[in-house]
């Protein structure tokens, strides 16, 4: 089995970091998804395509892949950029600005 073992990154959609705290161990797909030809809907045999586990540190889940005979890659996150401002968006309506609000 191949896995491959990753923290996953902050969603587009929202600041929050909620769900990049652990390191996720997910199987890769053995075989393709069909169409059922009645309903429509996509459907596979593999059913290890389906599992992710989450773990707290890289090294538990090294450990864990090497234990059950796993053969997973390693991917490490990028960093992320520093150029966030302290105050953000609020920032634009504080009442200790130095200029004229003109918008």
């Amino acid at each position: 089995m191949r896995a491959r073992i990753y923290k996953p990154a902050k969603t587009a959609m929202s600041s929050g970091t909620a769900k990049t705290k652990h390191w996720v161990l997910e199987f890769a797909k053995d075989s393709s998804r069909e169409i059922d030809p009645l309903m429509g809907w996509t459907s596979s045999s593999d059913t290890q395509s389906q599992v992710k586990l989450t773990f707290e540190t890289k090294e538990a889940a090294i450990e864990y892949a090497a234990d059950n005979g796993i053969d997973a890659t390693v991917t490490e996150p990028k960093p992320r950029k520093a150029n966030i401002r302290a105050g953000g968006y609020g920032e634009n309506f504080a009442t200790n600005r130095r200029g004229a609000w003109t918008h």
